[in-house]
């Protein structure tokens, strides 16, 4: 362990103030919204009660853009998983403004962090770091590097004092969302919401931690000729040091561009095999899903990076999860709205919010139940169909997201926006069927088939 002072990041106590003034702020103009309600009618309220919301989610993305450090990371967090809540398109737009990027820190500080954490100098380590680094985001900086016998890695170092910033700073922001009322959701849901992304950071600050998780996929993936992964190299990492190979391939706009036909295909089935084997087979989600966390070879094999948040599913959840899949699959009326209720995101019993559910869940089950369906193509519109009943549904509070699914969403929506990128094109449903037939066998504890196994590999 390190023994160097820790301090905390630049400017905490303004950004924390920064945070609180707008706080108040947003609680304010909510209190006033609320007397000015009294001298209106139902759909003049209706109409300002939608303009606040898209003026204060504005203002908030605003503000966290403008943020350093944990807070910024928060932010990030908040804005994807607020996805899972149905918001209005203009407000999630709004919330999607807020992005994980950082100022370099100086090559000196990177340096001095190194060889503090390994307690040699940097020559006994490598024999080169590139001072350029490749990206710094809110929680470290990477850079590339040599070994002393000239293989090529990548160096993660943690920002200073971060760990003593994420609980205050996941307190203000909590605070400015739930004065300001821009998610419209009971404080149950938000609490359960704020807890796992707490959970998932917290990992997020060990790259031990990290380092485990890349391992655990290892296990599963290392020899799958679809799939490349980064090799760990515990000599050279501790909880704020991980030291990585460097995986191959180029991002994935720049995939698109050169990749052939046949190429691009193959790369989208792998994506889409790798989320339902994950969610479905293992119960282990790579649940960060931003574009820039994989790389794609010429041949189509996919690249996975940045394993520091890494989703755990409970076997017996994820089988309900698995019978709704099947019941959109099979329109199945009945069988969905029970599976609704099983993992709880109904907890009501209006009517009208079942038929919103219903209608929700048939325009996600189109690419399942279309055989060759492309996303991305000419007749792909599942976002702008979802959309409208999205924000009908912010009517129903008894509609809820449960904490288990947001992370899950948060990757299914990374995952199908690359696919549509790649104009992927396949027999969804025949992917979905044997996953989830699978989970649920294995919740019942029954064998699992080896027909869950895909054949395009």
């Amino acid at each position: 362990m390190s023994d160097r002072p820790k301090r905390p990041p630049k400017g905490r106590v303004a950004r924390l103030a920064r945070l609180g003034g707008l706080s108040g702020k947003l609680s304010g103009q909510w209190l006033g919204h609320r007397v000015a309600d009294t001298f209106r009618g139902a759909q003049e309220r209706a109409t300002a009660r939608a303009r606040l919301q898209k003026e204060s989610a504005a203002q908030m993305a605003e503000t966290l853009g403008t943020l350093k450090g944990a807070a910024m990371k928060v932010g990030q967090q908040v804005a994807l998983a607020a996805r899972n809540l149905d918001l209005p398109e203009d407000v999630q737009a709004a919330l999607d403004r807020v992005h994980d990027q950082a100022e370099p820190v100086p090559f000196d500080e990177i340096v001095a962090d190194i060889e503090s954490e390994l307690g040699r100098p940097l020559a006994q380590s490598f024999s080169h770091v590139e001072p350029t680094p490749l990206g710094t985001a809110s929680l470290g900086q990477a850079h590339a590097a040599l070994l002393p016998d000239g293989r090529p890695v990548v160096v993660k170092v943690l920002h200073r004092g971060i760990e003593t910033s994420v609980a205050s700073d996941l307190a203000a922001i909590k605070a400015m969302f739930v004065g300001s009322r821009v998610l419209r959701r009971d404080r149950a849901e938000l609490d359960a919401m704020f807890g796992e992304i707490r959970e998932r950071l917290e990992e997020e600050l060990d790259y031990l931690q990290e380092a485990a998780n890349i391992e655990a996929f290892r296990a599963v993936y290392g020899a799958d000729p679809r799939v490349a992964l980064p090799v760990v190299h515990p000599s050279h990492s501790t909880e704020r040091l991980l030291t990585m190979d460097r995986v191959p391939g180029v991002p994935l706009a720049a995939f698109v561009e050169t990749a052939s036909p046949a190429a691009r295909q193959r790369a989208g089935r792998t994506l889409g095999q790798l989320v339902h084997e994950q969610v479905f087979l293992h119960r282990m989600l790579h649940a960060d899903p931003h574009p820039g966390n994989f790389l794609f070879s010429p041949d189509g094999t996919v690249g996975l990076l940045d394993f520091g948040c890494v989703k755990h599913l409970d076997e017996y959840w994820i089988a309900t999860y698995a019978h709704a899949g099947l019941a959109l699959l099979d329109d199945d009326r009945a069988a969905y709205l029970q599976a609704c209720r099983d993992m709880g995101s109904w907890v009501g019993d209006d009517p009208d919010a079942g038929e919103l559910l219903w209608a929700l869940g048939r325009e996600i089950g189109v690419p399942f139940r279309t055989p060759g369906y492309t996303a991305g193509g000419p007749d792909d519109r599942l976002w702008e169909r979802m959309q409208p009943i999205g924000r009908r549904m912010l009517l129903f509070p008894e509609i809820r997201g449960v904490p288990a699914q947001v992370m899950l969403h948060r990757t299914i929506g990374g995952v199908y926006a690359m696919l549509r990128d790649l104009k992927a094109s396949t027999d969804w449903g025949a992917m979905l069927r044997p996953t989830a037939l699978a989970a649920i066998a294995r919740a019942e504890g029954r064998p699992v088939s080896a027909v869950c196994l895909h054949e395009e590999r």
